[in-house]
């Protein structure tokens, strides 16, 4: 059974790789070498029938489901029409700053006959961008009449990013859009029954009981998130402590967290039951107390991961503790490793799509490490405290080397004080802050917001000693995502490193971690350089390598509080290259989408210096190191590359009527075979200029398109004199204000430009040496979803 689980779980992840779909023959193929498994006798002949059944059963049913949820689609004519639904709110709604979030279930479509996706997921935006004074009192199961405007799921695609049209797929939103102003917007019903509905109204209450005993403090969110697994009110700050300090596990409704409540009612109804022996109930009698545990500890624990949105950690234990009531109910024991791997098959039966998230991977590969670590120990520890260090001791060791290859690969870098952290926070955050939080979520009045009041001040005190710990110099050790060699054999230093006492040479494990623990980042050759052109949506950023130095150029825009290119792109793909500083950052003007992710990039890496356009005052220029002020004639060299800056003029800064983007600083990169020219946000004046002061510096083989291919920019003269073999237009799917326009992209064309959209490429990385080569990340990362 094992070996099948494995090779179907195997299958479904090789699926999850591919750029298009297969037809049904791997569901078919699969399911006859399973049969065929039933008529063969020898245990021998069955592994190999077992493997490949296994893995074409995993490939063709996780294809049959991807099929059926990709056919729910909208067409792309149908993309930015006004349309009137009827239908209800399918989720926890977040509120933020200006608005809401929430999932939408269609009934029916008013007044056109187009076909809507079943679940479409809606922002309902409060003030000017959607002209009306506020948005709706939404609530799970309620039942609205809205008017949207709708687009096919887009989201960046960048190296190390979020797959956000992954994340849909998996949630059945085949639509994304916002709620448009209209008289006949309002609610139809206040609650239309059904399981999830309840369960969601549930939720709401809960977190809203939170939020009122909590309203101001710091750490509500963390509440809230270990009550009933909602993690988007914790703030981003938060999450990267969280996360140097290797405990970010914690700050949900953890495996631990289920064992826990479903072991203590398990318990007590046991207790209870057992006593009633001496009752005339004598319950005993009619059912063992055993299998009255065990039920009890299931539908407990069926409870609580409801509770917790029913994510993959939280479903793996619930399947694990499923498995073992079923074999204490029918008096049949299972090896912990059956249990495991049945939690496994089951998991992604359910959801072939979890095998794309690292939790799933560290949730089951934690649990393994565990098992594996144990395996060959002769006799358990000794009984009382001491026993009871060496167990946790030896628990937390498994965990934490058997996690560093997945980390590393992963994320790009290992927590060193996770053992520590791990040893203050767990029994903390297990044993006193969460029976602490659900109590007092459950208790009504005073008492329970007493309650609240004191869990989320032990939170406050182990988040100040967290963020100690974190502030650490040595606090987190970085390298680039291993290749897939390197993998392999940290992954078998591992295991070598977890075998039991006695095993020969136990630290050769340590050994071959190294090449995976001491990789460096990867860099253009002596002589070339590489842009990285970001998918940030609408905005500008890109990453500029030499041999030996790194300048990133303007940071992305802020899509809210708390979110933005720096955070969200631009710093994973730093952390899954290993590259921990920056020699400089140009923020080339002030304009939010490209100045919007500066400060967490300036928060998340070393960087040397920063030159800008921006005010002395301006909170960038005074979280920078050193700020130097861009002006035209500024000229130096790394690596035998030449940057110069073209714009702006000095003059310019005296000028106080001048827009931002007429002081955008443009940056000419060259290694004297090939050149990019960035151009920032210039407009038609200052392409004018550029061309009377410095028309023999404009020549390049790239050239950014200014303003994103504005209509006030990428003048026909400009063009002509800068004669690009490439334009990169680095604008948001479906933006606002319809960049690149059709005649500036047209101009591009008529003139045999090569034109590259980070909306319809993702990520773009250009390598620069004899000649320019090119690749996007939608082509060179490939998968089915992409497909438009």
């Amino acid at each position: 059974m094992r070996i099948a689980i494995c090779s179907f779980v195997a299958g479904v992840a090789w699926l999850q790789c591919r750029a298009a779909l297969p037809t049904w023959s791997a569901l078919a193929f699969g399911a006859a070498l399973l049969l065929a498994c039933l008529v063969v006798r020898r245990p021998r002949r069955r592994i190999p029938l077992l493997i490949a059944g296994g893995a074409l059963l995993g490939f063709g049913w996780a294809a049959f489901l991807a099929h059926g949820t990709l056919a729910d689609r909208l067409a792309a004519v149908d993309e930015g029409r006004d349309v009137t639904l009827v239908g209800t709110i399918d989720n926890l709604p977040y509120r933020f700053e200006g608005g809401v979030r929430f999932n939408f279930v269609v009934e029916r479509v008013i007044g056109v006959t187009i076909k809507v996706p079943r679940r479409v997921a809606l922002s309902w935006y409060s003030g000017l961008r959607n002209k009306v004074a506020a948005v709706g009192d939404v609530q799970p199961g309620q039942r609205w009449q809205l008017t949207v405007r709708l687009q096919r799921p887009h989201g960046n695609a960048n190296p190390g990013g979020f797959d956000y049209e992954a994340w849909l797929l998996e949630q059945g939103v085949r639509a994304t859009g916002y709620v448009r102003a209209d008289d006949g917007n309002g609610q139809l019903d206040a609650f239309v029954a059904s399981p999830g509905a309840v369960v969601e109204r549930v939720r709401a209450a809960l977190r809203a009981r939170i939020q009122a005993a909590l309203a101001g403090r710091t750490y509500a969110g963390v509440i809230v998130a270990l009550v009933i697994g909602d993690q988007r009110g914790i703030d981003q700050a938060d999450w990267q402590v969280f996360n140097r300090t290797g405990i970010g596990h914690l700050i949900s409704i953890s495996g631990l967290h289920i064992t826990m409540i479903a072991g203590l009612a398990a318990w007590a109804v046991s207790a209870l039951w057992r006593r009633s022996f001496f009752t005339d109930a004598r319950l005993p009698l009619r059912l063992p107390a055993q299998k009255v545990a065990a039920l009890t500890g299931a539908i407990v624990a069926l409870l609580y991961v409801l509770l917790a949105g029913f994510g993959v950690p939280a479903q793996r234990t619930l399947y694990m503790l499923s498995v073992v009531a079923l074999a204490l109910w029918m008096g049949r024991l299972a090896a912990v490793s059956h249990v495991l791997c049945a939690a496994l098959g089951v998991v992604v039966l359910l959801d072939p799509w979890a095998v794309l998230w690292p939790g799933f991977w560290l949730s089951f590969g934690a649990v393994a490490a565990i098992l594996f670590a144990g395996h060959g120990r002769i006799g358990p520890p000794p009984a009382g405290p001491r026993g009871a260090l060496l167990l946790a001791g030896r628990t937390q060791w498994a965990v934490t080397a058997g996690l560093v290859p997945l980390t590393l690969l992963l994320f790009g870098q290992v927590s060193i004080v996770s053992p520590v952290a791990n040893a203050v926070a767990i029994p903390l955050v297990s044993f006193v802050v969460t029976p602490l939080a659900l109590a007092g979520s459950l208790v009504p009045g005073p008492p329970g917001d007493w309650l609240l009041l004191l869990a989320h001040w032990t939170v406050e005190m182990l988040a100040w000693l967290l963020r100690q710990m974190a502030a650490w110099p040595g606090a987190v050790w970085r390298a680039p995502a291993p290749q897939a060699w390197v993998f392999a054999l940290g992954l078998g230093g591992t295991l070598w490193l977890l075998m039991p006492r006695g095993w020969p040479h136990r630290w050769a494990g340590a050994v071959a971690l190294l090449p995976m623990l001491l990789q460096l980042p990867d860099h253009p050759p002596v002589g070339g350089f590489r842009v990285t052109a970001f998918d940030v949506g609408q905005g500008m950023a890109l990453l500029v390598e030499t041999e030996r130095h790194r300048l990133l150029y303007d940071t992305g825009p802020a899509y809210a509080p708390g979110a933005d290119g720096g955070s969200r792109v631009i710093l994973p793909y730093l952390r899954m290259r290993g590259i921990g500083a920056l020699d400089g950052i140009v923020v080339s003007h002030g304009d939010t989408d490209h100045s919007g992710g500066a400060l967490a990039v300036l928060e998340g890496v070393d960087a040397g210096w920063l030159a800008s356009s921006l005010p002395a005052d301006h909170a960038i220029v005074r979280a920078a190191r050193r700020h130097v002020r861009c002006g035209a004639g500024q000229h130096w060299e790394w690596d035998g590359i030449t940057f110069d800056m073209l714009h702006p003029t000095p003059a310019s800064y005296d000028d106080g009527h001048l827009k931002t983007n007429a002081r955008s600083c443009t940056l000419r990169i060259s290694n004297g075979r090939r050149t990019v020219l960035l151009a920032g946000d210039i407009e038609a004046a200052q392409e004018a200029a550029l061309l009377e002061r410095a028309p023999d510096r404009l020549r390049a083989d790239v050239l950014l398109a200014p303003h994103h291919g504005s209509g006030t920019s990428s003048t026909l003269a400009f063009l002509q004199a800068v004669r690009p073999g490439i334009a990169v237009f680095q604008v948001g799917y479906r933006n606002r204000y319809h960049h690149p326009k059709p005649e500036v992209y047209a101009r591009y064309g008529a003139i045999g430009v090569e034109r590259l959209r980070t909306d319809e490429a993702g990520a773009l990385t250009l390598d620069f040496d004899t000649d320019v080569a090119w690749r996007s990340y939608r082509t060179a990362h490939a998968r089915y979803w992409y497909v438009r």
